[in-house]
């Protein structure tokens, strides 16, 4: 079972909730929620508090990911709702999505269900460390623009789509991982570690990456390392990857929440200097690679080592998770050419030039495209943008051409 591209670490179950205002204004009166009880980062133990981070993510206009108790309190809280069953996990999807671009790819998973063996493509292969099945769905909510929901006094609103997925999976977060992996990356490519992120023991955050830097001596050579930052439930074990992640890794990436998170201040994301002055700091202090890339609604680039070695992934990238953005997960390769065409935002373009006069040949920036749709899909947009990236850079894939 050799592949060029292995992805990893853990994949999962999701419940895509059908976003419905009225339920959720419902909700707030049933737990006598007002805007003062608002609070993304509230510890959530019950519905309640559940109810209080996703309205407070709504009315601070943004995504994330967060620690459920219990996930029973999730599953609960999906069932006031409809919902869809899909596959998760950064690996998950972005195996799947370059599936259908005739990709194969190797996937490690820590559990295993039938909706896995249901819905996984044939031409994704799979290791599993798990001993038996079980399933702990991560719910996931995604709002539109210009959403607006009642609580008891007042109205919470959004400006943009975004997405929140609330968690408790105790096969991911004690990410147990397969004797059969460092086999399996003896003729890799690349390899994608993530997943590290919902795990809370730092004792076995620290030998599980003792377990993959041995394994990762096994990769050839050449195979380039691609580290897929998240939204880390606790952060001090952030702390512990960075400090202690080391060796094989070649790019370390990351979208602009899991940024601004690191820097701990609001970045405006169309301001070159500001956002210059950010990517300092950020490789300067938290990098455990010697090129950053950065994926936004705006833009994706990358800094550092020989950052135009991967125009070409930035752009495959973009076109990719922008197609997943205007068609969800049933998208064709006449979508994909579809979104190619379309012309880039201009405010991603004028922030591009402004980046490259001011940063010259150490960043390579790529505006997204301009892509208008009244139903978009905002879960996995990152993964997917990893898959265009793995395939673009690593794999045969079909070329997907650089914005124009």
């Amino acid at each position: 079972m050799n592949h060029q591209l292995v992805l990893g670490l853990g994949g999962c179950v999701d419940f895509e909730i059908t976003w419905n205002a009225s339920v959720l204004a419902d909700l707030a009166r049933e737990h006598h929620i007002g805007l003062a009880d608002l609070d993304p980062a509230v510890p959530i133990q019950d519905e309640r508090s559940l109810v209080c981070s996703l309205l407070g993510f709504l009315a601070a206009d943004q995504g994330g990911e967060r620690f459920v108790s219990s996930s029973q309190i999730a599953i609960g809280f999906a069932d006031r709702f409809g919902y869809r069953v899909s596959l998760g996990g950064t690996c998950v999807r972005a195996a799947m999505a370059i599936a259908k671009l005739g990709v194969p790819s190797l996937v490690h998973l820590v559990s295993i269900d039938d909706n896995v063996r249901r819905l996984l493509p044939a031409s994704v292969d799979y290791v599993c460390s798990a001993a038996e099945d079980s399933l702990d769905p991560h719910v996931i909510v995604q709002y539109p623009a210009g959403a607006t929901v009642s609580v008891i006094d007042g109205e919470v609103h959004s400006t943009h789509p975004n997405r929140i997925i609330y968690v408790n999976d105790p096969p991911n977060r004690d990410l147990v991982l397969s004797e059969d992996l460092p086999a399996a990356l003896t003729e890799a490519r690349a390899f994608l570690p993530a997943g590290f992120n919902v795990m809370t023991d730092p004792e076995l955050l620290r030998q599980r990456l003792s377990f993959l830097q041995a394994a990762m001596r096994r990769l050839p050579d050449e195979a380039v390392v691609f580290y897929e930052d998240s939204g880390f439930h606790d952060q001090t074990l952030r702390g512990i990857v960075s400090r202690e992640f080391s060796g094989r890794i070649d790019v370390h990436s990351l979208n602009e929440d899991e940024l601004q998170s690191y820097l701990g201040r609001q970045i405006d994301l169309l301001d070159a200097p500001e956002v210059k002055q950010a990517l300092a700091d950020f490789f300067h202090e938290f990098s455990i690679a010697p090129t950053v890339v950065v994926h936004t609604k705006y833009w994706a680039l990358a800094f550092g080592r020989n950052p135009q070695r991967y125009c070409d992934a930035l752009a495959a990238a973009i076109d990719l998770a922008g197609v997943r953005y205007r068609s969800g997960d049933d998208f064709t390769t006449d979508d994909l050419a579809a979104v190619r065409a379309l012309p880039v935002r201009v405010d991603g373009q004028h922030f591009a030039e402004q980046l490259a006069a001011a940063m010259g040949p150490s960043v390579c920036c790529v505006p997204t495209r301009l892509i208008e749709t009244d139903t978009p899909t905002t879960i996995g947009l990152g993964d997917t943008f990893v898959g265009g990236f793995l395939a673009a850079t690593l794999v045969s894939a079909p070329r997907m051409e650089n914005p124009s």
